[in-house]
């Protein structure tokens, strides 16, 4: 044990196993073990010396989450989570095996696709066609061009793109949430109108990309989809480890 602690990736069930040959962050990268505590089994290494958020290391944390998600279920910790020492891992994982046990039971067989979509920039021909306050003004800077009158024309568009996008945000998160086990949202994102996560069966995340990217077609004069996934279900642990609670629609 070094003066740096016990860096932290993962939360599994103390049968599982460790990926072969994968190791953790740092330089040289860190070699891996699994604290096991009653059914339960943390995934740690020594904690680098001054850790930072590193691409490389970010990328070793990400990838290493994923080969444990294809071992079975994980609760993925935060980039960054590092512990005193092995016997406070110890304590944590004793203190909240139940909890633990019922998130790896939620997660079973889980993957995360993230959603997020934004208002479509290139689809100002449709949003005049449709929107006659954005034509009326768009007629004013014509036959008046000038500062304000282009400033009105300006926030009526952003603003117009933008309910448009929520519209149709709305209407994908309803075409999406039957097909996922629950549903998660995430933080408001600059310039996002719906950012959410699903919890998806490993074996459909395939079909669920498509009816996603099908959706993106069908909406992209309003709206424009970004998809990330599979990833780590880390919209679906609480910081305890517990299942979180998930929204409805």
């Amino acid at each position: 044990m070094t003066a740096d602690g016990v860096y932290v990736y993962a939360i599994i069930r103390a049968e599982g196993p460790l990926p072969v040959d994968a190791t953790g962050v740092g330089n040289p990268a860190a070699s891996l073990r699994a604290i096991r505590q009653g059914r339960v089994a943390a995934v740690v290494s020594e904690a680098p010396p001054k850790l930072r958020a590193r691409r490389r290391d970010l990328l070793a944390h990400q990838d290493l989450l994923l080969r444990l998600s294809e071992q079975g279920p994980v609760l993925p910790m935060r980039f960054g989570m590092v512990a005193r020492d092995e016997d406070t891992v110890r304590g944590e994982l004793r203190a909240r095996e139940a909890d633990h046990m019922a998130a790896l039971e939620h997660l079973s067989d889980g993957v995360e696709v993230n959603v997020k979509a934004l208002p479509a920039q290139d689809a100002l021909a449709s949003l005049v066609a449709e929107d006659k306050n954005v034509r009326r003004l768009r007629d004013e800077v014509r036959r008046r061009p000038g500062y304000e009158a282009s400033m009105r024309l300006g926030e009526a568009i952003a603003a117009a793109l933008e309910s448009r996008a929520a519209e149709a945000g709305r209407r994908i998160l309803r075409e999406l949430t039957p097909k996922a086990r629950a549903v998660a949202s995430g933080p408001a994102v600059q310039g996002c109108v719906l950012n959410a996560s699903f919890l998806v069966n490993r074996g459909d995340s395939d079909a669920f990309r498509r009816t996603a990217e099908k959706l993106a077609r069908t909406n992209r004069d309003r709206v424009e989809l970004r998809l990330s996934g599979p990833l780590p279900c880390y919209s679906f642990v609480s910081a305890e480890g517990a299942p979180a609670r998930t929204v409805g629609v």
